[in-house]
């Protein structure tokens, strides 16, 4: 019985599954902010740094930790990274003032990096190539499922108990999520052959093999187009509610639900690449309508809003959802446009050093415009303008595609 119920649930699930536990790492702070600092102090401007370490971590070390995935193996990459994160939590729990919980947040960030920069690679070694679109979707949903649990969970543990009991909960989670890796995922040695390849010996061949490849780029900056984006949006969100007479509960509420709305694009992403859509249009549908639907929920006419306030709402309900068909799109392009199988891990890498970029320089973006503008009437010409270039790198993204397929 034990032998069937192991061979009944994937392995590429376990990966999934522990995606959502790292990424819960990201989301746990937003609802922690005020209570952090009230109990350490903390000002908004070093909130704000607590916020950016993880992006900034992805900034800097993306392709670095990317390349060492691939050749340190997957596998022990993720457990590693999952490891460093509920051993950081679980002792951030001790913070007493800013400067250590900010140190313990950059490991967290390199940890987070550690399981997001192979996982995928990881999937694809546990699927047949007929299920891989399907669970690249499930995958792109790792982000948005850890944050809307995090909006949504975090309010509750922290009214009932305390911020420390809600980073010891989520150092056990990925304890837990590491220890269903070391079980049931399968390990490295087998693969070893395949991802030591004559072509991919040393990091520097690697790298270069990378940058000289258009795929790695075309993916990378697409995700950087999405993710500023979705964050200058989604990030914002909270402040535009409250400055409409919302509650902060509402708002968090209605924030999360937002965020969970991307999580049905990127699974329908999975399908419909499954189903014969193409990568070139998932991405420019979701670019078109992530487009249009700001400008619904931000134009403004002799000064009033195009919508009311339930519409406008819907409207950014739909612009996370179609949204989603961006990045699961973009993760399964990556597997085909990799220039080889012993850098699917630095492309990876690479696209989530990019959409760190993006989602760094996204909300300030978008916070100038309104500020220069006095007020958000305008920002769907932010996002206008990067759905327009995400359109064109679409095509791009097509022709790659096309030439590997031959």
């Amino acid at each position: 019985m034990e032998s069937n119920s192991r061979q009944s649930l994937n392995p590429s699930w376990i990966v999934v599954a522990a995606g959502i536990s790292a990424s819960l790492h990201v989301g746990k702070l937003p609802p922690a902010l005020s209570v952090l600092q009230q109990s350490l102090g903390i000002s908004l401007v070093q909130a704000g740094f607590l916020l950016s370490t993880v992006q900034v971590a992805g900034m800097v070390l993306g392709l670095v930790v990317g390349l060492g995935a691939d050749k340190w193996g997957l596998r022990r990459s993720v457990l590693v990274g999952l490891m460093l994160m509920a051993l950081s939590s679980m002792v951030g729990a001790a913070a007493t003032g800013f400067a250590w919980l900010l140190a313990l947040r950059v490991l967290e960030g390199l940890g987070f990096l550690l399981v997001a920069m192979p996982a995928p690679g990881l999937i694809r070694r546990n699927v047949k190539p007929s299920e891989l679109s399907g669970r690249m979707g499930w995958w792109g949903s790792y982000m948005p499922i850890g944050s809307a649990m995090g909006l949504m969970l975090g309010p509750w543990v922290l009214q009932a108990t305390s911020w420390q009991t809600w980073w010891i909960a989520l150092g056990c989670s990925s304890a837990l999520a590491a220890l269903a890796v070391w079980r049931w995922v399968p390990a490295d040695a087998a693969h070893a052959a395949a991802a030591n390849a004559p072509a991919d010996q040393g990091w520097r061949p690697r790298l270069l093999l990378t940058l000289r490849s258009p795929g790695p780029w075309l993916v990378s900056l697409g995700f950087m187009l999405y993710s500023g984006q979705w964050m200058g949006i989604v990030g914002f969100l909270p402040t535009m509610y409250a400055q409409a007479g919302l509650g902060a509960k509402l708002a968090g509420t209605l924030t999360a639900v937002v965020a969970a709305a991307n999580i049905v694009g990127n699974v329908a992403s999975g399908k419909l690449l499954y189903r014969g859509w193409s990568a070139k249009r998932c991405l420019q549908t979701g670019y078109v309508m992530m487009g249009l639907t700001v400008l619904l929920a931000y134009l403004q006419i002799g000064g009033e809003p195009l919508a009311p306030l339930w519409l406008r709402f819907a409207a950014v309900v739909l612009f996370s959802a179609a949204g989603g068909l961006i990045p699961a799109t973009l993760f399964t392009s990556a597997m085909h446009l990799a220039p080889s199988q012993g850098t699917v891990s630095t492309t990876v890498g690479f696209m989530q050093q990019w959409s760190c970029v993006g989602q760094f320089a996204g909300p300030p973006l978008v916070a100038a415009v309104a500020t220069h503008m006095g007020g958000w009437q305008f920002t769907w010409m932010v996002t206008g303008s990067m759905c327009v270039l995400g359109w064109l790198l679409a095509l791009g993204v097509h022709r790659c595609w096309s030439r590997v397929a031959r």
